[in-house]
């Protein structure tokens, strides 16, 4: 397999800035819905999977930068020590946009594979640095999240990617 992604995926049309933005305030508002008990284990970080679709596809509109600045907006809302998402998602987007031309020649349930793994590797850097600075571990069930997010990456490509068909199809005519 060849680390050079095909031109079709590489020469499309950048999407709008508002859309980029608009997807990832949605995903941020809909993490931000209230789950209780423990059902919380089960709450995907939604704005880190949006994140990691605009970095794999359009890497201009989500870039580290973005990734702290959700990650501390997500320490926040969950009320954390402020820096640990943070950390956690800059690292997300650094391995996404290492792996993103392998991630590129995947087929879209492949690429859940590698989503999985980024996903993964976001909890266990925020499971290290919460055991670094208290004692107690989440549990197991902590990691039940990427799994979930994993179900949904090919539903959030799908809906992310249908705007960008419309507007193209729009500037054809």
């Amino acid at each position: 397999m060849s680390l050079i992604a095909d031109p079709k995926d590489v020469l499309r049309d950048p999407p709008s800035a508002r859309l980029v933005f608009v997807s990832l305030l949605l995903a941020f508002l809909i993490y931000l819905l209230p789950t209780g008990g423990s059902l919380i284990f089960l709450r995907p970080e939604l704005p880190l999977i949006v994140l990691i679709y605009w970095c794999i596809h359009h890497p201009r509109y989500g870039g580290f930068l973005a990734g702290f600045i959700i990650g501390l907006l997500v320490d926040v809302a969950d009320g954390n020590i402020l820096g640990q998402h943070a950390l956690a998602y800059t690292m997300a987007i650094f391995f996404t946009l290492v792996l993103r031309l392998r991630i590129l020649k995947f087929k879209l349930w492949q690429q859940a594979l590698h989503v999985l793994a980024i996903l993964l590797a976001s909890q266990v850097l925020v499971v290290i640095t919460h055991l670094f600075l208290s004692t107690t571990f989440p549990g197991w069930g902590y990691f039940l999240a990427s799994f979930v997010g994993t179900l949904f990456w090919p539903a959030i490509s799908i809906a992310l990617e249908y705007p960008q068909i419309l507007a193209a199809n729009a500037n054809k005519d």
